[in-house]
């Protein structure tokens, strides 16, 4: 599984995300995401339709999306969620 993380600079719930995010990735060092800055990649943005921040989109292991999630998430919340859908 990989998660695409999109946000902004400017965007509170972004920050908040981002450190939560970060004790995340420690917690589940086999987890792999990618930050996009929504300002420089248009292209992404398009591609996923994405209006409001932040988005974080799961690819399952054949790179289809398989979830979306958006806004401000709960760390174990999003430990959980990871879990459940690790395998896909």
């Amino acid at each position: 599984m990989k998660i695409l993380k999109f946000g902004a600079v400017w965007c509170p719930s972004c920050i908040i995300m981002k450190s939560r995010w970060e004790k995340v990735e420690k917690e589940l060092q086999w987890l792999q995401t990618e930050y996009i800055d929504v300002d420089t990649n248009e292209e992404l943005v398009a591609k996923y339709n994405l209006e409001d921040y932040p988005v974080f989109v799961f690819l399952g292991q054949d790179g289809e999306e398989i979830l979306r999630l958006q806004g401000e998430i709960d760390r174990k919340e999003l430990i959980k969620i990871i879990e459940e859908n690790k395998d896909k």
